[in-house]
């Protein structure tokens, strides 16, 4: 089905798309079929993708094992409510995860989204102390994060440098340390953990959890730190007998080289939050997963179970590609897949680092960000984009890519040259305006 001009105006005139105005809404570009790596616009251009579709969709699209196991489902049931009822794909799936995940997390939680998975987490954090009979109301987190929209969620998010600054007065008041300054690949500093350990030192009878995202913060700046710093903070919670609650929506299932960002630090959360590539980027499914300490202290509390149980939980179609999705991953590919993207990024993105309106270059597993001085016109970029047959959205400052897995370097090779091409023409109307 194709969309007509009166279709597309009728989007533009009602439809609100993420992040955008009603008054003045960034284009939207119709996709009407999407293939292995590309998505197809309704005038037949095809575009290679570098998003993954917002990092959601490793394995490309149209994917026969994703495709066979959703039609399986299907002719099942599509739906079942969770509460009193089981099904084959929710256990298929909860066996899957508690397999590839570290043993002491072994009880999960599955909801619909990673924002929920999030907001499961601190409800988590925040009914484990109560239970405990120590109620707690307060989060520690870092400057730089982004843990989702909702509002649990955005109150863990960077008050000033995000998205939700405006929500500022109607969110609880967390606690913010600096964000870690120590590159992945810098020779580690001791004193970047003293802001923290100060933090919590001061507050740790008021902290009910400290939450991040392992390694590599997201939507809040794609930013890319030491593993000592988990490393250290693990050792803070454990010795102050805090919750730490791990966000691995954006960085889980092979992004970073790892298959969770948490191993390059060998730490172990007390929460873990899942998400995006769960179902390879087919459905919207998220899982907490969490001790036996935390699940069985919360349930023996006075609520007698943990309060939290959503409409769609454990659907099962989502389930049920979710799990074939871990099945494609556990061959063991990926890892050659993501080490070979890092490498052709480093070759070909790496040298930008040296352009005088470039802050920086960060690379790490099927991630590759470069940072502008300046904020770039989104629209202007997306535009020259689309014309040179790539699909990247940038935002703010950056210009980055997150490809399916399953990309081929000549396929990479279009993205990074067409950010090599918008770059040097940001730095040559610099130049040329200067």
């Amino acid at each position: 089905m194709l969309l007509t001009t009166d279709d597309l105006a009728f989007d533009q005139r009602h439809i609100w798309h993420p992040y955008t105005s009603m008054t003045q809404p960034l284009p939207c570009y119709p996709v009407t079929a999407a293939s292995g790596v590309e998505l197809q616009l309704a005038d037949g251009r095809k575009l290679i993708d570098g998003m993954s579709s917002w990092w959601a969709a490793i394995h490309g699209y149209n994917h026969p094992v994703l495709n066979q196991a959703v039609s399986q489902q299907l002719a099942q049931m599509s739906h079942v409510m969770f509460g009193g009822i089981t099904h084959p794909a929710a256990v298929t799936l909860a066996r899957q995860l508690i397999a590839i995940t570290p043993q002491a997390l072994d009880c999960l939680f599955l909801a619909d989204s990673g924002s929920v998975a999030v907001e499961v987490a601190l409800k988590m954090a925040l009914q484990y102390w109560q239970a405990r009979g120590e109620p707690r109301q307060r989060m520690l987190t870092v400057r730089h994060g982004y843990h989702g929209d909702t509002f649990g969620a955005m109150s863990v998010c960077d008050p000033a440098g995000t998205m939700h600054s405006l929500y500022q007065g109607y969110l609880p008041a967390q606690l913010f340390a600096p964000a870690p300054q120590c590159r992945f690949d810098q020779v580690w500093d001791e004193h970047e953990i003293a802001p923290l350990t100060q933090l919590i030192e001061k507050h740790d009878k008021q902290i009910a959890a400290v939450i991040i995202e392992p390694i590599v913060q997201g939507a809040g700046g794609m930013r890319i730190y030491h593993p000592t710093y988990l490393k250290r903070l693990r050792e803070l919670c454990d010795r102050h007998q805090l919750l730490l609650i791990a966000d691995e929506i954006a960085t889980g299932f092979g992004r970073t080289g790892k298959l969770f960002a948490c191993q390059h630090a060998e730490v172990v959360p007390d929460i873990l939050c899942l998400g995006k590539a769960l179902t390879g980027g087919y459905m919207t499914l998220s899982a907490t997963l969490t001790t036996r300490r935390v699940a069985e202290t919360i349930s023996d509390g006075a609520a007698g179970c943990f309060m939290h149980g959503p409409t769609f939980m454990a659907n099962p179609l989502a389930c049920a590609v979710a799990s074939a999705s871990l099945n494609l991953l556990a061959n063991n590919q990926w890892q050659q897949q993501v080490a070979t993207i890092e490498m052709q990024l480093r070759q070909q993105l790496q040298p930008l680092a040296d352009l005088p309106n470039v802050a920086d270059v960060r690379i790490l597993g099927a991630i590759g960000v470069v940072e502008m001085k300046q904020a770039v016109d989104v629209a202007a970029l997306q535009a020259q984009f689309v014309a040179d047959g790539v699909w990247i959205r940038p935002f703010g400052r950056l210009i980055y890519l997150m490809p399916p897995y399953n990309i081929n370097s000549l396929q990479l090779s279009r993205l990074t040259t067409a950010i090599t091409k918008v770059v040097h023409q940001i730095c040559t109307a610099s130049s040329t305006a200067g």
